[in-house]
């Protein structure tokens, strides 16, 4: 089902069962080929809900949703294309995650954020819940908020 984002009627997000390929274009071009990731696709992402938001359409933006231990889910893989930033759509990507989350069952949300953009998740709610770490030599930091 897709679903218009209230914000702005140009933005809706779809999700989907499997990796779209909307989803993996995204994500090979702003983790591969923009940040220089190396291990971007792995077998999380056969059990993981996908979403891809579109902007007037066109795919900008894509988020991964998975279940794990005792009510929590994680989210991950957040990418959106370079021409779509400063439009709130990973803002509205995360949230849809978390609406979907919560209509899971879940009570609690796990992320894996890059440092820098650990102010945006933090204005969203959540927290940092373990000390920096690296990914492919990129700081990171663990962070969640309860659903």
């Amino acid at each position: 089902m897709t679903r218009a984002c209230p914000e702005d009627g140009r933005l809706t997000i779809r999700p989907y069962d499997a990796l779209p390929p909307q989803a993996a274009a995204i994500r090979r071009a702003v983790f591969m080929e923009e940040q220089g990731f190396t291990a971007e696709f792995d077998e999380t992402d056969a059990q993981a809900k996908h979403f891809v938001a579109y902007w007037a359409g066109a795919p900008a933006g894509t988020c991964r949703l998975y279940p794990l231990a005792n009510g929590s889910f994680a989210v991950g893989r957040l990418a959106v294309y370079k021409a779509f930033r400063g439009k709130k759509i990973g803002s509205a990507l995360l949230l849809e995650a978390e609406r979907a989350a919560r209509n899971g069952g879940g009570t609690r949300m796990e992320l894996h954020a890059r440092r820098q953009a650990e102010a945006v998740y933090a204005a969203l709610g959540s927290t940092p819940c373990g000390g920096p770490d690296e990914e492919e030599g990129c700081p990171h930091i663990r962070m969640e908020k309860p659903l």
